[in-house]
């Protein structure tokens, strides 16, 4: 069976595609965001997954709980999903929406965990550093992990950096087995 990410990949193209050409990057991202959140309740989850309901009646439900949140184009790919049975997509489809869209708008999401909290200054430094390095506009968000003992570790779309005391120590734990 194919991966969810996957799967979601076509639908979250054509939907950048469409955003894209209507110029509302923005609007898209924001309906991906409403409706992959009602995707994402476990309630709702369990009608969506639901194998005796019509695909249009799922469909309607879905509608109905995003309210006016959703365009006519954003209905009409929530129609196409419940076609499918790839409404529960949705988080997956949003998450590659929003890595096209900030591959259009040159810019990326950084993640920097640290053991302890760090003063502006150093998440300053960090912003710049990683802006002259990826060549992209930062958008840096940071939190506190005291499980990482020491150290940090930094997300930046699919790279990784981990330079945490907890991750040095499983690479040990790892090598020494």
């Amino acid at each position: 069976m194919a991966e969810p990410i996957t799967l979601a990949r076509p639908y979250a193209r054509a939907a950048f595609q469409a955003a894209l050409a209507e110029g509302a990057l923005a609007d898209w991202s924001r309906m991906l965001g409403v409706a992959a959140a009602v995707a994402g309740a476990p309630a709702v989850r369990a009608a969506l997954t639901d194998p005796g309901r019509a695909w249009r009646e799922t469909a309607e439900l879905f509608g109905g709980l995003c309210g006016e949140e959703l365009s006519p184009a954003a209905r009409n790919l929530v129609n196409l999903l419940a076609e499918n049975k790839r409404l529960p997509l949705l988080p997956q489809i949003r998450a590659l929406f929003d890595d096209l869209k900030a591959g259009q708008e040159r810019s990326v999401e950084v993640e920097f965990v640290t053991a302890f909290p760090v003063g502006d200054d150093v998440a300053a430094k960090l912003e710049e550093a990683l802006r002259a390095r990826l060549q992209r506009e930062i958008r840096l968000g940071t939190r506190v992990d005291p499980a990482l003992i020491g150290g940090a570790v930094i997300r930046a779309g699919d790279q990784v950096i981990d330079s945490s005391i907890r991750g040095k120590l499983a690479k040990l734990a790892e090598r020494l087995t």
